[in-house]
């Protein structure tokens, strides 16, 4: 199929384009120079803007804990569902949707490409089935190796480059993408009934250090040339007081940078950016952060905004969500996956007149804010987190206009409004700022060279909204950006079209996304470590690997690894 997108505002960052008028070409799913104007499908765009589909570098959508999420709330599949189509499968779920739902809802906003950043290796075959059912979008996921057994083993004998290896056998095995730290060390700990509450507090059993397993990690990112670097959930996370925790991270790793280039991503970061000793001295410590990361190269970040809504927190730091927990009441769920990681699960509603839920709303739009650039800051809720996926538009809002935050201040409790740095901030994003955070940053981050972006060779991921920016000031009619990022006019999946003005027209398998590490030296499976398999964990090693047989669409990407 040949498709002619003629006369919209193309913001297309990653190749300087902010605006102009440009013809977009497709041919056999990929971006090209030109095509027959005569037999190819044409859509025009005049009065529009025209951008890469959206990608999301942290969104939790599926495998165990999703599952269990959806188990836990079934007072969330009332609140929002999907009518059976012609085309679509019914569904349900707000902020934990199921599978046929998630991709639905992120097509109808123009999103094309979404990574879960949370698998535990020994459960990434469910996940991998969750991640193959979700339709139209590409995905790729995260295997959680912070506090995985074996690495901690390496890194206590400082054996780098077997840890390397190993951690290479682990993403090709697990068909994963890139390496996640969830509170290092923490995780551990929790097994023994503890937590960390420094980078320099030692795990119990293993005698290592937070500061040594993300120094560690992300020295073995680097000798493997992963495309992400090691994507981080600080200690601390949630706690007030942790914002010099997060800055102590970012610092760890100052001297592994090199060209300028980051080797760390701090995830969801508004909930590393609390200032206090106490709950009741709480404050943000957006603008220390952002003063860090303004004056530094080897650090991204993404937002973690929190949404004023009933949402359901999920995370493998499971010695917060505990903490969760007792703070709520709220019912909760906790387990333990076999020498690897932890997880959480407790439903939370954030609230307008809370201090400190609105406190952490305006944390998350000042780190957007105040970081000057935006190839640094990601837009994100931390699905479901901060709340879910589908708040997006709101956020894009409140980033464009000050308009729109004035709005929501007005609404806040009174002590966080006052407190709030938003009143002094007078920024508004454009929509080639927009465009970075939420593909073009988000691709680049993610070393994907195929996504993000309309240059030639690019997949035929785009999105089309119905907004003019020649005649309409976004910063007035936020209303306006919100109900156009709600329903882009078209979302073109690999040349084809997938959505128009909010309704699913076919269902197409998106790709899933993963890494083949090769390794000059044989990985890790000796005699030994199949001993260890059968004494750690309850099921045997050919039964641990994940088979291309899960993916219903593989996309392999092979890394060359000199170790």
């Amino acid at each position: 199929m040949e498709l002619l997108i003629k006369n919209g505002f193309v913001y297309d960052p990653i190749n300087g384009v902010n605006g102009e008028k440009i013809d977009i070409a497709v041919k056999n799913g990929k971006i090209v120079e030109k095509v027959n104007e005569c037999k190819a499908k044409k859509i025009n765009a005049s009065g529009m803007v025209v951008m890469p589909g959206g990608v999301d570098i942290h969104s939790h959508i599926a495998g165990g804990k999703v599952n269990s999420g959806r188990l836990l709330r079934p007072e969330d599949h009332y609140r929002d569902f999907e009518k059976k189509t012609r085309i679509t499968r019914s569904g349900v779920g707000r902020s934990v949707p199921s599978t046929f739902t998630t991709g639905y809802r992120y097509a109808r906003m123009g999103y094309t490409m979404v990574m879960d950043p949370a698998m535990p290796p020994l459960e990434a075959k469910h996940t991998h089935e969750e991640l193959s059912d979700t339709p139209l979008i590409d995905k790729a996921s995260y295997p959680l190796l912070g506090d995985w057994w074996f690495v901690l083993e390496y890194l206590k004998d400082g054996k780098i480059e077997e840890c390397a290896r190993h951690v290479a056998w682990m993403i090709t095995a697990t068909k994963g993408y890139a390496i996640k730290l969830v509170n290092p060390g923490g995780l551990e700990a929790w097994g023994f009934g503890n937590n960390v509450s420094s980078l320099d507090d030692q795990i119990p059993h293993f005698g290592v250090t937070p500061r040594e397993i993300i120094r560690g990690l992300c020295k073995v990112n680097q000798l493997l040339g992963l495309p992400h670097t090691i994507h981080v959930h600080t200690n601390n996370l949630g706690v007030p007081g942790n914002y010099a925790t997060a800055l102590e991270t970012m610092r760890c790793v100052e001297d592994l940078a090199a060209g300028g280039k980051p080797v760390i991503h701090i995830t969801h970061c508004q909930f590393s950016a609390f200032k206090g000793d106490d709950w009741r001295t709480f404050e943000s410590g957006a603008e220390e952060i952002a003063n860090y990361v303004n004056a530094c190269s080897h650090v991204t970040l993404d937002m973690g905004q929190v949404i004023f809504t009933d949402t359901t927190t999920m995370t493998a730091d499971g010695p917060f969500q505990y903490s969760l927990h007792t703070l709520s009441g709220n019912k909760w769920v906790n387990h333990d996956v076999e020498t690897e990681t932890s997880t959480g699960i407790v439903p939370f509603h954030y609230k307008r007149k809370n201090y400190v839920h609105a406190t952490q709303w305006s944390i998350g739009l000042e780190l957007a804010l105040l970081i000057r650039d935006p190839w640094k800051i990601l837009m994100t809720t931390d699905h479901p987190n901060g709340g879910p996926f589908i708040a997006y538009p709101k956020i894009v809002a409140w980033l464009m206009s000050r308009k729109a935050r004035e709005a929501t201040l007005k609404r806040i409790n009174p002590k966080a409004r006052s407190r709030s740095l938003l009143q002094s901030i007078d920024r508004e994003l454009d929509f080639s700022e927009i465009a970075i955070m939420t593909r073009a940053g988000q691709a680049k981050a993610l070393g994907l060279n195929c996504k993000g972006h309309l240059g030639v060779g690019a997949d035929a991921d785009i999105a089309i909204y119905n907004f003019n920016p020649e005649t309409t000031d976004p910063s007035r009619k936020y209303k306006a950006v919100r109900r156009v990022f709600k329903k882009a006019a078209y979302t073109i999946k690999n040349g084809q079209i997938v959505a128009k003005d909010g309704e699913v027209l076919r269902h197409v398998n998106g790709a899933t996304f993963w890494l083949n590490v090769q390794t000059r030296e044989p990985a890790v499976l000796t005699a030994e470590m199949q001993r260890r398999f059968k004494e750690y964990w309850t099921v045997e090693y050919e039964n641990y690997p994940v088979s291309e047989n899960y993916l219903a669409v593989s996309h392999p990407i092979t890394v060359k690894a000199d170790v």
